[in-house]
């Protein structure tokens, strides 16, 4: 069997798509100018999505490729988004029409809001700034939603560019119900009813500690493909880099903020590509305050098939979510150091006995199912009968087969309801149809009610044809350019480049889509200075992927995020 790519938020949207991908109005001479490759996601079918996606849970996600950005020592300056002069367009394109290319324009109003008591007053402007190749011809339209605070010194605030990721997700996750100002409530873990759903005024929002600028990546949302532009020159590791890098670049540049403190916030496959981000901007003479991982992916070399590593690392999780759904015998009452004894026994027996192979003794076989089974609520013959390797997808089946339920992967507190018991893979997602509703909802709520932004085209939650094309390939700091990205050696070498740079890693314990014990490996195996390793700070949190579904994880999420802005700035404050 192949494996694949468990990084992003791909089968969530994708599970959702037809829901998600609603167009805000009818334009179809824009619709016809989009990208031809481009493949809006309510095209695509729930379980075909479920059997491609980079996320899918059918084991431990094979990898794919990667693209190019080599250090500074070795390469001149570049910021642009544009492919490399030697590589020629498909032949398809070479006579193709232009995209019309739009101006920049913004839509800006005011509003105020309550933090901590306290009344705050800021603008909130939706609109697209263009990148520019070195011939200086457009080649993307990029959107982003912009709150800034109005206060006499703007320059100085800190400034903070948040994204999710896929690859090939808009960021409507982070912008509508994360950290921004607005947040629509769930009530999660339970699914969410139908409409009227609620969008309110975010007392947790981050606003407080810094500007915050949401930013679509190039043809997801409103970021579009113009002029001659194909979709080669940035669905890639690091072609899409080139165009985060270049357009952070040009919003500093028009908002004369280069000498605020600058914090980059990624989600998911969004953690990839900050990490990496962090290196790049380094390399253009940019450095960052701090980079904030939510739910991450930090190394792709670990999905390889053959290797027994992320079975040790998704144990853990698998025995969280057990705890949660009291499969465990007896329960344990402090979660936290029940897991700490869970991560003892993955990395020693559990992982000695993987690495034997075939070699296992049965009765070193029985011993281990019997702990695995204690560990994760499921039967010990079963767990033998997976040779000791338990797919996720096998894992939210059997966990609550009896009950005629299965369990969430994005979330793995969330029950749903299969056609039949019979199968070994759930047939969809609670944790994502529990919400996507919501999110549609409010995204087009706040557009048009909050930000009077007047859409002239649909809003692409995902582009599935991103994903397809996806170069994967991706050139490490060192020189070498890997087939999959190691993106916690890129931040490493960015942390001793920026001494002061200081990173945090926010976990769900019920998320088996990044589960947390091999978030942990990754960033405990960046062969950091004893200097720097106090940089690094990682929290965890009684959820799921979306750490900020839930009212009281969010509330403690943004307690953590405003510990971590004061000590990065003040850090930064040290000469």
């Amino acid at each position: 069997m192949r494996y694949r790519f468990a990084i992003s938020l791909h089968s969530f949207i994708a599970a959702s798509a037809a829901t998600f991908a609603v167009a805000l109005s009818s334009s179809p001479s824009l619709a016809a100018n989009a990208d031809s490759s481009a493949v809006a996601a309510a095209s695509a079918g729930a379980p075909a999505a479920e059997a491609s996606a980079p996320g899918v849970d059918t084991g431990q996600e094979h990898g794919r490729r990667h693209a190019q950005t080599a250090p500074r020592e070795t390469r001149e300056r570049e910021v642009h988004a544009a492919e490399p002069a030697s590589a020629a367009p498909p032949a398809s394109d070479e006579k193709a029409a232009a995209v019309p290319v739009p101006p920049e324009t913004s839509s800006v109003t005011h509003h105020s809001i309550r933090i901590d008591g306290h009344k705050l007053d800021y603008t909130a402007t939706a609109g697209n700034l263009l990148l520019r190749n070195n011939a200086g011809e457009a080649v993307a339209s990029v959107f982003y939603v912009a709150y800034t605070l109005d206060t006499k010194q703007p320059a100085q605030r800190p400034i903070t560019f948040l994204f999710n990721g896929g690859p090939g997700a808009g960021s409507l996750f982070l912008l509508i119900g994360s950290v921004g100002p607005k947040r629509v409530r769930t009530t999660s873990p339970a699914a969410t009813p139908p409409a009227p759903y609620v969008l309110a005024d975010n007392p947790d929002s981050l606003l407080d500690k810094s500007d915050l600028v949401f930013v679509d990546a190039v043809g997801t949302g409103f970021s579009r493909i113009v002029g001659h532009a194909t979709g080669k020159q940035f669905w890639g590791v690091d072609e899409d880099l080139d165009a985060f890098a270049h357009f952070i670049e040009r919003y500093v540049t028009v908002n004369q903020r280069w000498n605020s403190p600058k914090f980059l916030i990624g989600e998911s496959y969004g953690t990839a590509r900050a990490a990496m981000l962090a290196y790049k901007l380094d390399q253009e003479d940019m450095a960052l305050n701090g980079v904030v991982l939510l739910s991450s992916v930090l190394n792709s070399g670990l999905h390889a098939p053959g290797y027994d590593t992320l079975n040790e690392r998704y144990l853990p999780t698998y025995a969280a979510i057990a705890w949660y759904h009291d499969k465990l015998n007896p329960k344990p009452a402090d979660l936290p150091a029940f897991l700490d004894e869970v991560r003892a026994f993955a990395t020693g027996p559990y992982a000695q006995a993987l690495a034997k192979g075939d070699a296992l003794g049965d009765p070193e076989r029985d011993a281990i199912a019997a702990q695995v089974a204690r560990y994760t609520g499921l039967d010990a013959q079963y767990v033998k009968e997976t040779r000791l390797r338990i797919w996720p997808s096998r894992f939210r089946k059997e966990l609550l087969r009896g009950e005629s339920r299965t369990v969430g992967r994005y979330d793995g507190r969330f029950e749903g309801i299969d056609v039949d018991d019979a199968s070994d893979s759930p047939d969809g997602d609670a944790s994502v149809s529990g919400v996507s509703s919501a999110f549609d909802a409010a995204l087009h709520q706040h557009l048009a009610q909050d930000l009077h932004y007047v859409a002239q085209d649909r809003y692409r939650v995902f582009n599935d044809a991103a994903l397809k094309q996806w170069n994967w390939k991706h050139r490490q700091w060192w020189g070498e350019e890997l087939t999959e990205p190691y993106a916690a050696g890129d931040l490493a070498q960015a942390m001793r480049q920026n001494p002061r740079l200081q990173v945090l890693s926010a976990n769900g314990y019920f998320d088996l889509a990044t589960p947390f014990f091999a978030t942990e490996y990754d960033l405990s195996h960046m062969e950091l200075d004893p200097s720097l390793r106090a940089n690094v700070h990682v929290t965890y949190y009684p959820t799921g992927h979306m750490i900020y579904l839930d009212d009281a994880a969010l509330h403690a999420l943004k307690h953590d995020l405003a510990r971590f802005y004061d000590t990065s700035t003040t850090a930064a404050a040290k000469r």
